[in-house]
């Protein structure tokens, strides 16, 4: 493992894709008010800095708030390839997370269609034409008299997805500042991508990786 600025993780680096393990707090990519201080940012100048310089292509994003793993590509048509096998969704990322409150059961499937308000904050709606399906598998972990730690599946990824579906369910996760309770003990966003599993965009070879929940998630339970 080799690590970047801004304590980026590199797990994987062929001439296709790049694997890396995001720290919460960090962008994904560049925002209107954070232009430099992206996992982007700072991939983009690792690569044009080689010769002959090599580019860099989003395939998916990971909250600011959050941590985990994100694949990025090198090509445009790896890019593609990438963002095909999320739409079809044969490519799946896993995440754990600690929710407020303890869950009474051990499965949940969660579907509702999601939109944007003009706050920037998502929500579900029953009007099918404002809002895009969003699907969120929920599996009980652990349970402790105030809190719940649960392994989530995402079949479609929406902004927000996993975030929105937990504190509709009356869930939230701890220290998320948009749709729960801002103070939290381990002060970030208790929400971690935990597993990434794609076809390699050329050699179509299984691809999976994985990232221990952090630490300090046991520190809520």
């Amino acid at each position: 493992m080799k690590f970047l600025p801004e304590n980026i993780s590199l797990l994987y680096e062929d001439r296709s894709l790049v694997v890396v393990d995001k720290p919460a707090g960090l962008l994904t990519i560049a925002t209107e008010s954070e232009k430099r201080r992206t996992v982007y940012a700072v991939l983009f100048d690792q690569l044009r800095r080689r010769r002959p310089p090599e580019r860099l292509f989003i395939v998916h994003r990971l909250d600011r708030e959050a941590s985990g793993l994100l694949v990025f590509a090198k090509t445009e048509s790896a890019k593609l390839h990438l963002q095909d096998q999320f739409k079809d969704h044969s490519a799946h990322r896993t995440y754990r997370a600690v929710t407020e409150g303890r869950m009474t059961e051990d499965t949940r499937t969660l579907r509702s269609y999601l939109a944007e308000n003009a706050a920037f904050r998502c929500y579900s709606t029953r009007d099918q034409a404002k809002g895009k399906l969003a699907i969120t598998h929920v599996r009980v972990i652990q349970r402790t008299a105030s809190k719940t730690h649960v392994e989530v599946e995402l079949e479609t990824g929406r902004k927000h997805q996993i975030r929105v579906h937990l504190a509709e369910l009356g869930h939230p996760i701890v220290g998320d500042p948009f749709y729960g309770n801002k103070k939290s003990p381990i002060r970030r966003l208790a929400l971690h991508g935990i597993k990434l599993c794609f076809k390699h965009p050329v050699t179509e070879k299984n691809m999976e990786f994985e990232s221990p929940p952090p630490a300090n998630f046991s520190r809520l339970l």
